[in-house]
């Protein structure tokens, strides 16, 4: 099985930015704590409308199925889903640029 890279994106309900933050810092450390993802860095970003862009790499396929299982993962991603909408590549404005760009978050 072959590391598969994602792009993870977090839209924020309104005045819920902060949340996502501390949110989106509990996620890597919870995949990383269940050996889910590989020890490749890790990227966060913001897009201009508040959409959080993050990218990491799963040691497997079968690794982000598994991750539905346990409950400390599951923990985060249904905190997770009371404060954002997981939204697409696709419906962000960066989207249609050849090289888009994003604010860095701290990670």
């Amino acid at each position: 099985m072959s590391p598969e890279m994602v792009i993870a994106l977090y839209r924020p309900h309104p005045g819920k930015e902060r949340e996502l933050d501390a949110l989106v810092a509990r996620h890597v450390p919870a995949l990383r704590e269940a050996e889910l993802i590989t020890a490749r860095g890790t990227l966060a970003g913001r897009a201009k409308d508040g959409t959080v862009v993050e990218v990491f790499e799963w040691v497997s396929a079968d690794a982000a199925r598994r991750a539905h299982e346990l409950p400390g993962v599951a923990r985060v991603w249904e905190a997770m889903g009371q404060v954002a909408d997981f939204v697409t590549l696709g419906g962000l404005a960066e989207a249609d640029q050849r090289f888009p760009h994003f604010a860095s978050l701290p990670g």
